[in-house]
C-alpha cells in the first residue's frame, strides 16, 4: 500500500474509531489494514493509535499526523479535482442520508438522472430524520431542512421551501377561521414535535416585517410530517408547514390556508459536509445536483 492510501486508511481509522468499521469502508481485508499501521508507526518511529477493547483513538502524535493528513488528502483530491476535464468521470462510493420528506417528494423521483448522469458513482443512501454523526459514520454529506445548529459542519443552502399554516375545511366550517394572531387562542394545534428535545415547535409568523412565535394548545402531538397531515385531513386542529406537503389539499379544496397575510419564514434547506474535508469530485458533483434539484422545485 502507498503512502497516500495509507494515509486515507489511518484517517478513517482515526474517524471512525475503528480498524474493522475503516477496513470496511475502504474495502480492505481487516489484516491489511493491521500490517498497514504497523508499518506506517514504523516508519514514522511513533506510535499513532491507542487500542482498547471497546475503540480505537489517536495518541498526541497520531492526533498531530491525522490533521496533517487531512490536509495533504483534501490538496490532492482538490489536485486531482482541477483535472475534470480531462475525460475521467467520478466514480466510486457515495454515502449520502436525506431527511425522509425531502427524499420521498425531490430527491427520489429524480434519482435515475443522476445515475445516468455519473454511472460510476455507487449510492448508500440513508433516509430518516436522526442525527448523524458524518466524521464517524463515514456519511459523505447530508440534506437537512431548518434552521443549522452544528457549526462543526460546512453549509450550503439549496432552497427556501414556502411555508404555510392551515386546516382542514372541516375543521374550519365547524371551529371558523383565524383572521388575527389573537383569534389563534379560541383554536387547537395539531403539534409537530422534535425528536431531539421532546418539545413542541412553536408556530412561526411574520409581522410587520418581524417574526412571531406562537404556541397552540393541542390533544395530538407527533414526530412525522405524514402523521401531521393525515392529523389534519381528519380535523384535529391547525398545522404549519412546507406548502409542498399540502399542495394538493389546498388545490382541492380540502385544506384551506389561514393567516396568509402573516406566512411563516420559508423554511431553508441545506446540504452538509464535514469541516475538514475538501469535496471529492464525486461528492461535489452530487452537492450540485441536489442544488439544481431543489432550486427548480423551490
Amino acid at each position: 500500500m502507498d503512502r497516500l492510501d495509507a494515509m486515507r486508511l489511518f484517517t478513517r481509522i482515526v474517524e471512525l474509531e475503528s480498524f474493522s468499521r475503516a477496513a470496511d469502508a475502504l474495502q480492505l481485508p481487516a489484516a491489511t489494514a493491521t500490517h498497514t499501521i504497523k508499518q506506517l508507526e514504523a516508519r514514522l518511529g511513533v506510535r499513532l493509535l491507542q487500542r482498547t477493547t471497546r475503540h480505537v483513538s489517536a495518541t498526541p502524535d497520531g492526533q498531530a499526523y491525522y490533521q496533517r493528513c487531512v490536509r495533504i488528502l483534501a490538496d490532492v483530491d482538490e489536485t486531482e479535482a482541477g483535472f475534470g476535464n480531462s475525460g475521467t468521470p467520478p466514480r466510486g462510493k457515495l454515502r449520502v442520508d436525506l431527511q425522509g420528506t425531502l427524499a420521498r417528494h425531490f430527491v427520489l423521483p429524480r434519482l435515475s438522472e443522476f445515475l445516468s448522469r455519473y454511472p460510476d458513482i455507487e449510492l448508500d443512501i440513508g433516509v430518516g430524520d436522526r442525527l448523524v454523526d458524518l466524521v464517524r459514520e463515514g456519511v459523505d454529506c447530508v440534506l437537512r431542512g431548518g434552521e443549522l445548529r452544528d457549526s462543526s459542519m460546512v453549509a450550503r443552502r439549496v432552497a427556501s421551501l414556502a411555508q404555510v399554516t392551515c386546516a382542514s375545511a372541516a375543521y374550519l366550517d365547524r371551529h371558523g377561521t383565524p383572521r388575527t394572531l389573537d383569534e389563534l387562542a379560541q383554536h387547537r394545534a395539531v403539534n409537530f414535535y422534535s425528536t431531539a428535545t421532546g418539545k413542541p415547535f412553536p408556530f412561526d409568523f411574520m409581522v410587520d416585517g418581524q417574526a412571531r412565535s406562537v404556541m397552540l394548545p393541542g390533544a395530538v402531538s407527533v414526530s412525522d410530517a405524514e402523521a401531521y397531515v393525515l392529523c389534519c385531513a381528519n380535523d384535529l386542529g391547525l398545522i404549519q408547514l412546507p406548502r409542498y406537503h399540502v399542495t394538493a389539499q389546498l388545490r382541492d379544496g380540502s385544506f384551506r390556508e389561514v393567516l396568509g397575510q402573516f406566512r411563516p419564514p420559508a423554511k431553508p434547506v441545506s446540504v452538509l459536509y464535514p469541516h475538514q474535508r475538501q469535496l471529492s469530485p464525486r461528492v461535489r458533483v452530487f452537492v450540485d445536483w441536489v442544488a439544481d434539484v431543489m432550486s427548480a422545485a423551490a
